[in-house]
């Protein structure tokens, strides 16, 4: 991967999908961020960013099996790929870099 950087939503869904595991599917992730992050997502742009990391390679789908609750449809379990987790470990560094120094120099912020 190029020197790009994942956006905040897209940190915020990779996430959200580690922290739930095996149980990750989109509304399981809008839960999550909502219940973690305090940020109400909407479905369209939960999916539009989960196809976006799709195609990207940071994170994967497969197919459930269908269930009576939902109609018989299937629900798209996520997963975050290794080319994810590198990505997430390099925004967080270079967070962690920025971020070094910076505390105390906020309070001089007026």
């Amino acid at each position: 991967m190029s020197g790009e950087f994942p956006g905040e939503f897209e940190v915020m869904v990779m996430l959200a999908v580690v922290r739930l595991g095996d149980d990750a599917y989109g509304w399981s992730v809008a839960q999550e961020l909502e219940r973690v992050a305090g940020r109400a997502v909407s479905s369209g742009a939960l999916y539009t960013t989960i196809n976006r990391l799709e195609q990207k390679g940071l994170l994967r789908t497969r197919q459930g099996e269908g269930t009576e609750d939902r109609g018989g449809r299937p629900r798209r379990y996520l997963a975050l790929t290794p080319a994810g987790a590198e990505s997430l470990r390099r925004a967080r560094d270079a967070m962690k870099r920025l971020w070094a120094g910076v505390n105390a120099k906020l309070g001089e912020v007026r």
